[in-house]
């Protein structure tokens, strides 16, 4: 609560030294890229693939960091003031943003929220998984709407859209290139439906939170799992992995899935329990920082994800 009230301070402090003499401050010299700045890993890489280096592109969740508990710092703050467009999923694991952009000024800036851009669905409790004891106060939509290739090709005709408005200038460029990028996700979506209809099971198991509600609802499978995608939880009770590893035994199932930038124990204790290969199927939440600096790709991820799923469901 401190840190907030501190960025609150520190955004006000900006806009009042700031605004007065930069009031326009995303709006550009014709000579110049638009600043583009997005929340987490993968609207920025989606921009990465429509704009290339149109654009001066910034994530503000640090490479390796947890997306569900980051807070923007000072720096972080500066950045959003001098961005053209601004582009974040939503959700209570960002619940941070309009806080801070009701304290600046945002006249001049595009704002992408991506989950108004498709069809959000509630987090869901499923068999296995502990309830939890807190009551929520309002609806919680589940946040990971870009783990269906389906999705992301709405999402990516969203943000081309915005950068055609923010910068008419490479529209063109930016229509082009989406289209191409839309074309590989018609591919990748292709290979999962392949998978999917080609496997002898329809039932995954997560020994982790799961993120991939969207992904399961796009091509038909059921799952089980410790926790929803966005729970903070990351100890199980007994009776969840118990449940899990007598699922896997029960049915034969012969992979546990953890996701990425996890700890592992869980899936580690349900594969020593079962026997079960212990898998990765990466929700593309956010990535390393080594994996960062080489350039890695959310179609790099989905598509080796395409190969553990067919051993999932074999």
């Amino acid at each position: 609560m401190k840190r907030i009230f501190l960025l609150i301070a520190l955004i006000l402090f900006f806009c009042l030294t700031g605004c007065s003499q930069k009031k326009n401050v995303a709006i550009r010299n014709s000579e110049e890229k638009i600043s583009v700045t997005a929340t987490i890993f993968p609207p920025y890489d989606f921009v990465r693939a429509i704009a290339g280096d149109r654009v001066n592109l910034t994530m503000l969740l640090p490479p390796g960091a947890e997306s569900h508990s980051f807070e923007p710092t000072p720096k972080d703050i500066i950045t959003l003031q001098k961005t053209s467009v601004f582009i974040c999923i939503g959700g209570e694991s960002e619940t941070w943003v309009d806080t801070i952009l009701q304290s600046m000024n945002t006249g001049a800036m595009r704002i992408l929220v991506l989950m108004d851009a498709v069809n959000v669905v509630e987090e869901e409790t499923v068999e296995g998984m502990e309830d939890s004891e807190e009551e929520e106060e309002e609806t919680a939509y589940d946040e990971h709407i870009w783990t269906s290739p389906g999705n992301v090709k709405i999402i990516t005709q969203a943000i081309t859209e915005t950068l055609c408005d923010a910068d008419a200038a490479n529209a063109g460029f930016y229509r082009q290139n989406a289209e191409r990028y839309i074309a590989k996700l018609d591919e990748l979506d292709r290979a999962f439906q392949e998978t999917v209809d080609n496997g002898k099971r329809k039932t995954i198991v997560f020994g982790d939170r799961f993120p991939f509600r969207y992904f399961a609802d796009s091509y038909g499978l059921s799952y089980f799992a410790a926790f929803p995608g966005c729970s903070t939880e990351t100890e199980p009770s007994a009776a969840t992995v118990a449940f899990l590893i007598n699922k896997i035994k029960d049915e034969h199932i012969p992979v546990v899935f953890h996701i990425e930038l996890s700890n592992e124990r869980m899936a580690d204790t349900i594969s020593e329990a079962t026997g079960a290969k212990k898998l990765l199927l990466h929700a593309s939440h956010n990535i390393s920082k080594n994996d960062f600096e080489n350039g890695v790709t959310y179609l790099d991820l989905m598509s080796a994800n395409v190969k553990n799923l067919e051993e999932a469901l074999r």
